[in-house]
């Protein structure tokens, strides 16, 4: 083989494959695989999460009744929306106590996670080939995402939370008796007859069972779909910048990778905010449905 070879770059589909591929405890082997965790999305989001709390914990400790500042006037109308959005869908003053501030949370943590999208694509993934290389190991196979959102787990792990919290106010809203009876009864009720009241009651628990777990993966696939995708994009948008960059006659490309860059960077703005938004949203609303009575 030739040095030209040997030096030559990776191609487009390996480029993408190792942008892709998470650092993880160990070799994942199915779809599902409790056993294997992904580090760099860990990391990141306790990261993010960490440093959305220090910044709302500032904000908080130098309040002031006067003029605010800007970080405060932007937090003052964040918690303004999640309150009246929180008193809209949540009508228990006591659960508000602690929906709100979840709410607000959720919000928070989702735009910080999604906001990590905006890091040039390949800033960070270099600086940990450098300092994996100088730990001896081989720098080609240091792997970092730093999208936690963009990781299926992290996304489904959230909602998985948010559906902990439903079964909790469904409890302690309607009783352990009185919830048992509403995934027996709803929402096909039930009958006087024996026989009509079992089968009914089957149907019923079939139908809640699927409602919880329809809501709960839908509500982590679109977060993980929309900054899945975002996050591919800015890859494709980064591979126009290196054919265009490493080549006399691609300067055409190069220009459009910074025109395409900064023009999907824009408007992925909105997306970032959209999800979080959306997320929060979901999460008031089904946790308001679990005070519903059927």
């Amino acid at each position: 083989m030739s040095d030209h070879a040997v030096q030559q770059g990776p191609t487009a589909g390996e480029y993408i494959g190792h942008h892709l591929t998470h650092w993880q405890t160990g070799h994942q082997s199915g779809v599902i695989d409790f056993s294997v965790y992904n580090i760099d999305s860990i990391i990141w989001s306790v990261f993010v999460g960490f440093l959305g709390l220090f910044v709302m914990w500032r904000v908080a400790s130098r309040v002031t009744a006067g003029v605010p500042g800007r970080l405060q006037a932007a937090i003052e109308i964040l918690l303004e929306m999640v309150d009246t959005q929180a008193r809209g869908i949540i009508h228990n003053a006591e659960s508000r106590k602690f929906v709100g501030p979840l709410a607000l949370a959720v919000f928070m943590w989702v735009l910080l996670m999604n906001s990590m999208d905006f890091l040039p694509v390949d800033l960070i993934p270099l600086i940990w080939q450098q300092i994996y290389g100088s730990m001896g190991h081989d720098p080609h196979h240091a792997y970092m995402r730093v999208v936690p959102t963009a990781d299926l787990s992290t996304t489904l792990a959230m909602s998985t939370g948010v559906l902990l919290v439903c079964l909790y106010y469904n409890i302690k809203i309607k009783g352990a008796g009185g919830w048992a009876h509403e995934l027996v009864t709803a929402p096909f009720g039930t009958s006087k007859n024996p026989l009509f009241a079992v089968v009914l009651g089957v149907l019923n628990l079939g139908m809640q069972l699927i409602e919880f777990t329809a809501k709960t993966v839908s509500h982590g696939m679109r977060l993980f779909g929309n900054m899945y995708a975002g996050e591919l994009v800015f890859m494709l948008i980064a591979l126009m910048g290196a054919v265009g960059f490493g080549s006399t006659t691609g300067v055409v490309l190069w220009i459009g990778h910074v025109l395409a860059g900064a023009g999907w960077a824009i408007f992925h703005i909105l997306i970032v905010a959209l999800q979080a938004f959306i997320f929060m949203m979901l999460t008031l609303v089904y946790v308001g449905q679990a005070h519903d009575h059927h």
